[in-house]
């Protein structure tokens, strides 16, 4: 029986695994984990901050020279996996090269729902922007990213009022922009979107205009919805006026496209890099 777009239900939580396109997917969590150990043992000054009065409310941040751009990464994980400890390790490419970064920590469901999650993500942004100055960062040059969930997290906080016109762009890689279908998938029972409140927390359907420039990427190992939700989104925020680079990034796949984020020797790095936060 279709359940969405003509797939059937295996079909479509398929489409939404991503490490279906993967040989070996605990080998590629694994090495979030240790090339983010790599970062905490070789890279002065590492501080971990809180933004909120909550557990998971915290930041880990790696400085650079005085007056520095900043780099903020969301990590991904369906919004019920991973932490901020394994999503340091951009740290080892962005400072050494006068970037000063941060890692966004933030409760995952289902003890917190979306929409408090998000919220956690607004709030540890606002409150980068306003510590900047304490931090030895320019507010005028930060640049955030955010793969997969953390795409769709970053996109959303965009889109708060108080964060408009704020940064210097922002990265969203195999970014998830419509819930709808995550609504209908195995990923949702931790979730528990309704149709209601999974239109409501897609950036696909809000008001995109005001948007900083966007890198828009995935990489060549995705599923075809992947690719749909990236063309999807891209269009909706050409069409209100926002810059976009979009790109697809070949013999990458959901899980090691990150890798690239800091490396200027990559497609992806110097589009990032393009972005005017260095």
């Amino acid at each position: 029986m279709t359940v969405y777009r003509g797939y059937d239900q295996r079909e479509l939580d398929r489409e939404y695994s991503p490490s279906s396109k993967v040989a070996d997917f605990d080998a590629e969590l694994a090495a979030y984990a240790g090339v983010s150990r790599r970062a905490y043992q070789e890279l002065a000054g590492y501080r971990e901050l809180r933004y909120g009065p909550d557990g998971p409310e915290l930041i880990d941040f790696f400085p650079a020279r005085p007056g520095a751009p900043l780099h903020v990464f969301v990590h991904g994980g369906y919004w019920q996996e991973l932490g901020k400890e394994d999503s340091v390790f951009p740290a080892l490419d962005f400072v050494p090269h006068g970037t000063a970064f941060a890692a966004v920590g933030y409760g995952l469901a289902p003890h917190w729902t979306l929409e408090q999650i998000a919220g956690q993500v607004t709030e540890a942004l606002v409150w980068l922007l306003a510590h900047a100055g304490e931090l030895g960062v320019d507010p005028a040059r930060v640049v955030l990213s955010g793969s997969s969930a953390g795409a769709h997290l970053v996109a959303n906080a965009l889109l708060d009022p108080r964060l408009r016109g704020r940064f210097a762009g922002a990265a969203l890689l195999s970014g998830v922009f419509d819930l709808e279908p995550i609504s209908l998938t195995y990923v949702n029972q931790p979730l528990g979107l309704d149709a209601e409140r999974a239109r409501r927390l897609s950036p696909l359907h809000a008001d995109l205009s005001g948007l900083p420039p966007l890198v828009v990427a995935i990489g060549e190992h995705e599923t075809d919805e992947f690719g749909r939700q990236q063309a999807e989104f891209t269009q909706a925020a050409r069409t209100a006026g926002v810059a976009v680079h979009e790109l697809l990034v070949g013999g990458r796949n959901h899980f090691d496209l990150v890798f690239d984020l800091g490396r200027v020797d990559t497609v992806l790095g110097a589009a990032v890099d393009a972005l005017g936060g260095s």
